[in-house]
Parts: structure tokens; C-alpha cells; sequence
């Protein structure tokens, strides 16, 4: 394997991008750190993967159905639409490499002008990015579930656990842990080589969301021009970004809107058909009807250890409501895909932390 360029994206535009030059042997050969100008950024020719800040990005562990890049990473922004505040139009979603049978699919959402930011100011500096990875994933992943490894990477703490990954800040880190054992790894040569082992085998690549974007004909030179103006002001940059995020918005809002008309005509005359089939979906009976929702979400709770179903009501038009009482939150993650496999969609509708337990109010529908 040919060695490679890992660089640092930094919080801020204005802060230093330090990069190093990892050979194909896992140890750094060379290191340094870009400036606008271009100087110091290594041969060219170098396949470049950039680690982006984590704390700015949203991972979780997904079970997805077989397809197509764009089909996996549909199904992956729709089984993430109550995770993100955001409108999944403004988000840009990639999905990682096919785990083994059985196992769930890292995927990753952040901001699509954030990272089109990114981007820019990479190539300001004169460096175009095969990759970019988020710091929180080249964290190594401990070999048990009651382990959480964490790595510094600025004002933020990376922990990684067993299909968990997040940045926190450093004074919450034990309430996310949730009990679990945080590890701290400061060794700087184990984090080199950490970062090292993640570009060379990176578990996904945020550029996938924005590839055919980024192969649009003449964008490249669009890319350098308002890389070169962005170089002198940073706050080009970030307009010009919003400019595109809020095209490409408009694009993606008229092909979501087409294709549930397609689907739905009887949605043909909302103001937001979007809005609506989200809405029809929500409220729909699940397959089976109440007995079969209470069935298997009894199921899906006695697998979580420590978890309890508080309350399970059905109103007509509302859907099959229930709220339940766990010891983390990423319980819901596995109550949740219980429930995919079930033939069921769980849509969380309220989430709040009562005397150290997260109590989580669902919503029961079908997929």
C-alpha cells in the first residue's frame, strides 16, 4: 500500500491543519503543517484522508436492507430523521463498508454546508481529500461493551465503545459513559498509530454523501476559484457554501416531493407531501395491529437488560403509543431494531433523564 496523507481538519479555519505522511508500514515518515499558501502540504500525489472534527457529526450502528450506495444512505437518513435536528435535506449521510451477516452498518450524518466547508478550505490549502474521516472512528474500539476508549483531539473527548462512538465534552464524559469504564489513551505514538490504522482501512468516507456533487462538470474549477477567494476570507467561504447547500436543498425537496406523489397521489394536494407521508407513516397501524406492536415491543424491552415498558396506549388516528424506562441511550438503538425486524418503525417522540434512567416516549408504526 502506498503511503498516505492524514491531515487534521481543524475547528477553525483560522487554526493550523497539521498533517503527517504515514508509509505502508504504519509509521509516520514525515509531519508538518499547512498554510494557506499551500507550503508544506507533502507530495501531491498522495492519497489524503482528513479527520474532521467528530464532536460536528452524528454515528450510530444501523441495521439496513441490501441496495444501492444512494438507497443505503436513503434508508440510513430516514432511519436517523429523529436523531438530527436538522432537515434531512440540509444533511449529507454516508454509510459505511457491508459488515458481516447479521452485524449493523456504521453510518454517519453532518451538515452538508459543513462539509462542503470543509472541503473548500482543504482545497485552499492545496490538498484535495480522498477521504474524510471523523476523528470520533479512528478511536480504537475496545474488545468488550463495558469499555469506553478515549482519545483528546482539541477542546473535545472522543470515546469509542462497542457500536458507539461520540464526541463530548471532557466534563460529561462519565455521564455518557453510563457506567462504563473510560479509558484514556495519551500516548502520542498510539494515537498516531490509531489514526494511521483508520486511514488505511477508513470505516467510512463522509465524501460518498457529495461525490457525484463533486464530479459535476466544471465544478472543479467553480471549487479552486472560490477556494482561492476563500483563502483570503474565510467568510467567502462559509457564503458561499450556504449558496450551495441552499440549491442543492431545493433540488432534493422537489425529487422528495415528486417521488411521494408518485407513491401517494391522495398526498397530491398537501402543502407538504413530505411532511405528510412522514405523518401517515407515523400514525399507521403496525402490521399485526395493537396485540402484535405489544408483543413485540415486550420482546424487544426483555432483551434490553434493565429496561421496563412504563405505559402502551392505542388512539385512533395517533398509533400505537408506548413510553419506556432504560438504564442508556443507546438502548433504544437495539430496542428499535428489534422492532425493524419485527415489520415495525419506532419513531422516538420525547426523550428525558429521571434520577440517572432515560425515559423514552415511542411511537409504533409500520415500516
Amino acid at each position: 500500500m502506498k503511503p498516505i496523507r492524514l491531515i487534521l481538519i481543524p475547528p477553525s479555519v483560522d487554526d493550523p491543519a497539521p498533517w503527517l505522511i504515514v508509509g505502508d508500514d504504519g509509521h509516520v515518515r514525515e509531519r508538518g503543517v499547512l498554510t494557506p499558501d499551500g507550503a508544506g502540504a507533502g507530495t501531491g500525489s498522495l492519497r489524503t484522508v482528513a479527520i474532521c472534527p467528530g464532536a460536528e457529526t452524528t454515528l450510530r450502528w444501523l441495521d439496513l436492507p441490501a441496495g444501492s450506495a444512494a438507497q443505503l444512505r436513503a434508508a440510513a437518513a430516514w432511519a436517523l430523521r429523529e436523531t438530527v435536528a436538522a432537515p434531512l435535506d440540509r444533511l449529507a449521510v454516508a454509510v459505511g463498508p457491508a459488515a458481516p451477516a447479521g452485524e449493523p452498518r456504521l453510518a454517519a450524518v453532518v451538515s452538508r454546508a459543513l462539509l462542503q466547508a470543509w472541503i473548500d478550505h482543504l482545497e485552499a490549502l492545496g490538498v484535495r481529500a480522498d477521504v474524510i474521516l471523523p476523528d470520533v472512528v479512528t478511536v480504537p474500539e475496545p474488545e468488550d461493551g463495558q469499555t469506553l476508549n478515549a482519545v483528546a483531539f482539541g477542546d473535545s473527548l472522543a470515546l469509542r465503545g462497542r457500536r458507539f462512538a461520540a464526541a463530548v465534552q471532557p466534563d460529561l464524559a462519565d455521564l455518557v459513559a453510563a457506567g462504563r469504564t473510560v479509558v484514556p489513551l495519551e500516548d502520542p505514538a498510539a494515537v498516531e498509530r490509531a489514526l494511521a490504522a483508520a486511514a488505511r482501512n477508513p470505516p467510512l468516507n463522509l465524501l460518498d454523501a457529495v461525490q457525484p456533487e463533486r464530479r459535476a462538470k466544471g465544478g472543479w474549477r467553480r471549487t479552486a476559484a472560490l477556494a482561492a477567494v476563500a483563502a483570503a476570507s474565510p467568510l467567502i467561504l462559509v457564503v458561499a457554501a450556504a449558496l450551495r447547500d441552499d440549491l442543492a436543498a431545493r433540488r432534493i425537496a422537489a425529487e422528495a416531493r415528486a417521488q411521494v406523489v408518485q407513491r401517494a397521489p391522495e398526498l397530491a394536494g398537501a402543502a407538504d407531501p413530505v411532511a405528510a407521508l412522514r405523518e401517515k407513516v407515523r400514525t399507521a397501524p403496525p402490521p399485526g395491529g395493537v396485540s402484535a406492536a405489544a408483543a413485540a415491543l415486550y420482546g424487544a424491552v426483555e432483551r434490553v437488560e434493565g429496561a421496563e415498558l412504563d405505559i402502551l396506549v392505542a388512539e385512533p388516528g395517533e398509533g400505537v403509543k408506548a413510553t419506556i424506562n432504560h438504564p442508556a441511550y443507546a438502548d433504544m438503538e437495539a430496542i428499535r431494531a428489534d422492532m425493524t425486524r419485527a415489520g415495525m418503525a419506532v419513531t422516538v417522540t420525547g426523550t428525558l433523564d429521571d434520577a440517572g434512567r432515560v425515559v423514552s416516549d415511542i411511537t409504533i408504526g409500520g415500516l
